[in-house]
């Protein structure tokens, strides 16, 4: 093994530093979990040398006593942990694992004492994972870096855990081997002052070990090199994460687009952007692995999945499940029917899912017909566990059939043994139809992914001469100018500095008029009265006019009203993570009640963001539900590629927002827009 991260999850030798003769001290425990390690491991303890016992003064008399040692694990107090490491680091040591706490999740002085320990790091070029984590394993190598009791008995498997917690790390280590797969390497990052989920990525696509790797993710502090290392990893291994935050809710902003586009979706489309499958709870992500590990189907557009099951109840479960997901269980074609008739008894259902009435010796032919059917490009089969009907490893073994994932129950102790039978064939056994499920999903995410990622992000073109820079934030009209230019398309309006102008444009616009106050400092108009809907004649407009005025307008917008339609709110805002990503979802007070919006990273070509409409629970809206307009999906990624672009192209634009966005039976309208700039790109007398 070679690299930067080489000396820390395959050292030489390893050290303990704060090691100690009180088995209940932290030194001890980590002493104890190393000692199944086979290289050396010493003790290093300056208060209690004893050689003989393998306890040292230093690690550079460790090492001249047993050899290299790669690994210093530090069980010191965190006032002196960077001292220690620059003591590791002088005998010889590469790489450091900082298990104690009182850094800077602790506050006080604990952000001192971790900035000096990074420091002491990079000073003296060593990998330091950690601190305030409960450590890694790599069972292949007999390595249990971990004070976690029970730890040495997860044993070597084709999944690596990269997680954000140690605790969390151990959890999954303990889920997978409980799946019977064990892990490859299960690290816990802790405060990842150094080493970071990005490294460890970047390690694991180059090891022949992991088939898969299970990602949970709580913060991330540098976007774009998470991205691309998940980027990376994918091409060759399957990613799937697991992404802490879906109920964390930030005050709103002054633009609705920045607050619904939260850090938990952002990461999350920026994940799936780059090709890793996304799950929501750790037993979906065990789930997923436990398939992804095994195999992986080829990049599809929508992958068909066909459904053999032995009882009608779990599979209806199952499939009822995949649909849900958006999971294509097509129907199988007229030749397959005519095969299973041959084989199932008539009153079973054929068409897909295939029902098998009960399990029985003829199977694996049922297998081995819908694996061959176009249409079908994995198999998902459930059956309960009846030993003297049916023998479902021998059944997959005669088979023969391409994809195939299998879900069973029944008793542990029959049940058991099967589906270890069945991961000698290669093939994923499940526990129950929720499980087979999850599996299913991820299979066919991975293959719907990897089929999207050969057409890379498209670079933003200039919208503007770039030193044409937006000075100020921008008020309505201002904000529809600059969207018109991008081919968004806004309602006629005028903008009127006084009550004589507003009386001109009544006269020059086709009604009926929607009147609003004009001013940048106000994003949202409504919240305050100011505008006036359904203005027809003179009277009704002085009357809007006097509203407005009372609500503090100066200045006024005259616009013609949009006819009736769905309002969407569409948006791009600059995340301080992942940079510009764009928003769709239903407009008005819907968004904020039920915050039905989808996301992705910008820049994006405009079919890619026309898919985000499909992400919506609403999408029936948008394709004339009740007879309602249809929207242009077209036209609707334009305008949102257009968004993306008009923040990649310009770095003081903080967000921008149309809100809403109308779908109207003659197409997309922008009844309202907001554009404001990041505090840096505001004049100074607006930045305080």
């Amino acid at each position: 093994m070679t690299g930067r991260l080489a000396p820390l999850f395959a050292p030489r030798g390893i050290a303990v530093v704060g090691a100690s003769r009180d088995p209940a001290k932290l030194g001890a425990v980590m002493a104890r979990s190393l000692a199944g390690f086979p290289g050396p491991v010493a003790g290093v303890n300056a208060r209690d040398v004893d050689p003989a016992a393998g306890l040292f003064a230093s690690v550079a008399d460790a090492a001249a006593a047993t050899g290299p040692i790669d690994l210093a694990v530090l069980c010191v107090p965190a006032a002196v942990s960077a001292q220690a490491l620059t003591d590791a680091a002088a005998g010889g040591a590469r790489a450091a694992l900082v298990c104690s706490g009182g850094y800077a999740e602790a506050g006080g002085p604990g952000v001192g004492f971790q900035a000096d320990l990074v420091a002491a790091a990079a000073d003296a070029g060593v990998a330091l994972l950690g601190p305030n984590t409960s450590g890694f394993l790599a069972p292949a190598r007999a390595l249990t870096a971990s004070f976690v009791p029970g730890a040495a008995a997860v044993g070597a498997g084709p999944v690596a855990v990269v997680a954000a917690s140690g605790g969390v790390n151990h959890a999954l280590a303990f889920l997978l081997a409980d799946a019977g797969l064990g892990v490859s390497l299960a690290v816990g990052l802790g405060n990842a002052v150094d080493v970071t989920a990005a490294d460890v990525l970047a390690h694991l696509a180059h090891d022949p070990a992991t088939r898969a790797v299970a990602l949970h993710v709580e913060s991330v502090s540098d976007g774009p090199a998470l991205v691309a290392a998940v980027r990376a990893a994918t091409a060759r291994v399957p990613v799937v994460a697991l992404v802490v935050g879906r109920n964390d809710v930030a005050d709103f902003a002054r633009s609705h687009t920045g607050a619904l586009a939260t850090s938990w979706r952002t990461t999350r489309a920026a994940l799936r952007a780059a090709g890793a499958v996304l799950v929501d709870d750790e037993r979906a992500l065990v789930d997923a692995v436990t398939a992804l590990s095994a195999l992986r189907l080829a990049p599809a557009a929508d992958p068909g999945v066909g459904v053999v099951t032995a009882q009608a109840g779990p599979g209806l479960l199952h499939v009822d499940g995949l649909r849900g997901r958006g999971v294509a269980v097509p129907p199988v074609g007229e030749g397959t029917r005519a095969r299973l008739a041959e084989l199932l008894p008539p009153l079973t259902y054929q068409a897909n899912p295939v029902d098998t009435g009960r399990p029985g010796p003829g199977f694996a032919d049922v297998l081995a017909a819908v694996s061959a059917d176009p249409a079908v490009d994995l198999v998902s089969a459930y059956a309960l566990a009846e030993p003297d009907a049916l023998d479902l490893p021998a059944a997959v073994r005669a088979a023969g059939t391409g994809p195939l994932v299998v879900g069973m129950g029944g008793p542990p102790e029959q049940v058991e043994p099967q589906r270890r039978a069945l991961r000698e064939l290669g093939v994923p056994a499940l526990t129950s139809p929720a499980a087979l499920t999850a599996a299913v999903a991820a299979l066919v995410d991975d293959a719907r992914g990897r089929a999207a990622a050969p057409e890379p992000a498209p670079e933003a073109a200039p919208v503007r001469p770039a030193a044409d820079r937006i000075a100020a934030d921008l008020d309505e009209d201002e904000a529809k100018t600059l969207l018109a230019g991008l081919g968004v398309p806004c309602p006629p309006r005028r903008a009127c500095a006084d009550r004589d102008a507003a009386h001109a444009a009544l006269a020059e616009l086709p009604g009926p008029l929607a009147v609003k106050l004009l001013d940048a400092a106000v994003t949202h108009k409504s919240d305050v009265g100011g505008v006036v809907l359904g203005v027809r004649d003179a009277a009704a407009l002085d009357a809007a006019l006097d509203a407005l005025e009372a609500a503090g307008a100066s200045r006024f917008l005259v616009e013609s009203m949009a006819p009736p339609g769905v309002d969407l709110i569409a948006g791009a805002t600059r995340d301080p993570v992942f940079g510009p990503t764009v928003l769709l979802g239903l407009g008005g007070v819907v968004a904020e009640a039920l915050a039905d919006v989808a996301v992705a990273p910008a820049p994006l070509a405009a079919a890619a963001a026309a898919g985000l409409a499909d992400e919506l629970a609403g999408r029936a809206l948008l394709d004339g539900f009740r007879g309602g307009p249809v929207a242009d999906r077209g036209a609707l990624g334009a305008v949102l590629a257009a968004l993306g672009d008009l923040l990649a192209a310009h770095p003081e634009v903080e967000a921008v927002e149309v809100n809403p966005l109308r779908v109207t039976a003659g197409g997309l309208l922008a009844l309202d827009a907001v554009l404001t700039l990041t505090p840096a790109g505001r004049p100074p007398e607006e930045g305080h």
